[in-house]
């Protein structure tokens, strides 16, 4: 590794880019299939109601964000040739895609009890297996570089690469819904292939983003590790706000099929309203790193979710004689989506540097597997609410026309919900503590740390501090 000075004055090559990039569309090849799909799956094909579906995802997604703070401490623990995080993404991937092709393998064979038995086993293992794989992932940009911008553009890559797997899998797997006269058959051989190709962009991944910032505590213990976060305003600030957010974001992608086949009454627009929000999603990706230059992280992400927030109305509200309307929410919705998510992760970044200036260790799993438990949260409260709201709004599986009461409650997941719960996630960030201008300060101190004696460093208050974080007398 080099120098902290090296690594935040260093640009990362084209390359990286597209290498980190291709780890984020690997991970959605897994995660975004289940987010999608899954709801779907369990109540046409396999026979499980909304509202059972609903307990399963809040239950399996609330013991998932535990287990996430379980996946970081065990990657802050980690230390080997390849770095701290590269590794997982060679050898906890495989395990993950094969339980993908678990998830949608349902036995036929089972009874009604047994099928929910195993829906629980296969997605909690699922699950855990995803955090995995998706915290040394996310931490591993903070190891590439401290440079702000080349945050901003390696969190803008992920992003893209997660919009360009959202609109295939939407097509492939709309297609199949469709047409497949055997779609359990279907599924399983499509996630078959799906483990081919994510392999293939784990090990790009592997062989492109390399480690390159330098830390004074390579295995952070649990003590130290617990005082990082605990310290870290900003991250507890950046998890609470994540939590709504993935609440709103969740309940529309659970729903957004739903959505095309009654609301508008046409199966086939589900793909252009996922078509329009992804193009709205990229478009963000792109102008993020712009904006970001120009007003700040904080104020891009207010934006944002003001941008999502309309959407979000607009699709409540849109008539499904009018499928235009809700075309454009959907798009809106999408633009507004995009811009946070990419900051999410450029701003999570940013907290680690603030975690070492205040404690003097640097515990990046530990810091997303937060960010994880509070997405983690916000996922299983969206999608197990959604579900909820159809099943008690009278949705009948795999009927071809809905009572206006369904209707009406899938208006609500889809498009109230995610305004509703937008509108306090910007609120907290009005108080997020952590501006571009602080975090290059705190940048700086920590480089003047690594060139110091551990008793010379000075805390923010002006006394000093050991590496570990105590203040000395």
């Amino acid at each position: 590794m080099t120098g902290p000075q090296g690594a935040q004055a260093a640009k990362l090559r084209p390359l990286q880019y597209i290498g980190y990039g291709a780890g984020d569309f690997a991970n959605n090849l897994a995660f975004s299939m289940a987010s999608m799909f899954l709801l779907l799956y369990y109540t046409d094909v396999v026979g499980i109601s909304a509202t059972t579906a609903g307990t399963l995802f809040l239950v399996v997604r609330a013991w998932d964000g535990i287990g996430d703070v379980i996946a970081g401490r065990i990657v802050d623990r980690t230390s080997t040739r390849w770095g701290k995080y590269r590794p997982y993404l060679l050898f906890a991937s495989l395990p993950l895609l094969l339980l993908l092709v678990a998830l949608f393998s349902v036995p036929g064979g089972l009874s009604e009890g047994g099928a929910l038995v195993y829906a629980y086993v296969s997605y909690a293992l699922f699950s855990f297996a995803y955090g995995l794989v998706n915290i040394p992932y996310g931490s591993l940009s903070t190891a590439m570089t401290q440079d702000p911008d080349e945050r901003s553009k390696l969190s803008s890559a992920r992003v893209l690469a997660t919009n360009v797997v959202i609109l295939l899998l939407a097509v492939v797997v709309a297609r199949q819904i469709a047409t497949s006269d055997d779609l359990q058959q279907s599924l399983t051989t499509l996630t078959l292939v799906l483990v081919v190709i994510g392999m293939a962009l784990y090990a790009f991944t592997f062989a492109t983003a390399k480690e390159r910032v330098q830390r004074d505590v390579e295995k952070a213990s649990l003590r130290q590790a617990w005082d990082t976060v605990k310290k870290n305003k900003p991250l507890l600030r950046l998890g609470l706000s994540s939590i709504l957010f993935l609440c709103g974001m969740f309940a529309l992608e659970t729903t957004s099929i739903y959505y095309a086949r009654y609301v508008l009454d046409n199966a086939g627009l589900y793909v252009v309203l996922v078509a329009v929000q992804v193009v709205g999603m990229l478009a963000a990706t792109l102008v993020i790193p712009t904006t970001v230059s120009k007003v700040g992280k904080r104020t891009s992400y207010i934006a944002g979710g003001a941008i999502a927030v309309l959407g979000g109305l607009i699709t409540a509200v849109a008539p499904g004689s009018i499928p235009a309307i809700a075309i454009v929410g959907f798009g809106i919705m999408g633009l507004g989506i995009g811009a946070i998510n990419t900051l999410i992760w450029a701003l999570v970044a940013d907290t680690v540097e603030y975690g070492e200036w205040k404690t003097g260790v640097r515990a990046e799993g530990a810091t997303y597997s937060v960010l994880s438990l509070s997405r983690k949260f916000g996922q299983a409260i969206g999608a197990a609410a959604a579900a909820y709201i159809i099943g008690l709004g009278g949705y009948q599986s795999g009927a071809a026309i809905q009572s206006d009461g369904t209707l009406t409650s899938i208006r609500i997941a889809a498009g109230a919900v995610p305004a509703l719960v937008t509108i306090p996630a910007i609120a907290i960030m009005f108080s997020y503590p952590l501006t571009e201008k602080k975090f290059r300060e705190i940048v700086a101190a920590i480089a003047q740390r690594h060139d110091r004696r551990p008793s010379d460093d000075i805390g923010e208050n002006g006394q000093g501090e050991t590496k570990t974080g105590r203040t000395r007398p």
